[in-house]
């Protein structure tokens, strides 16, 4: 039941990161809640499968760089997810890095909210 819910968690999260690219002018647009989790079904493979690899190789330049081209890294895997699903337009790269730093800040905040708390 709870797979259900983060996945449902994670296209409300999708839906404000896009809605907040429109309004600040990114180009992030979507094609319906349908699309979005999709999206988050692509994004969540991709980052169990691929990401993984993808840091492991990349870790010498992820060191150099202080752990900032991690954040590559998540722009690379989001652009990805979009370019393999119709459900969310991803323009360039900069709305990529944009639309995956706002995914995780979002995601993060709302699974703390949903999740209960343990140990308290």
């Amino acid at each position: 039941m709870s797979l259900i819910i983060r996945w449902l968690v994670g296209a409300a999260a999708v839906w404000v990161t896009v809605e907040l690219g429109r309004a600040l002018g990114i180009g992030l647009g979507w094609r319906g809640f349908l699309g979005a989790l999709l999206f988050v079904l692509v994004l969540a493979i991709l980052n169990a499968f691929i990401r993984p690899i993808v840091k492991l190789f990349t870790l010498p330049l992820n060191c150099m760089t202080f752990g900032l081209f991690a954040l590559v890294v998540n722009a690379v895997m989001f652009w990805l997810a979009a370019s393999l699903t119709s459900g969310i337009k991803v323009p360039g790269f900069w709305a990529a890095l944009f639309g995956s730093v706002v995914l995780s800040i979002l995601s993060g905040i709302i699974s703390g909210l949903i999740a209960p708390k343990s140990g308290r």
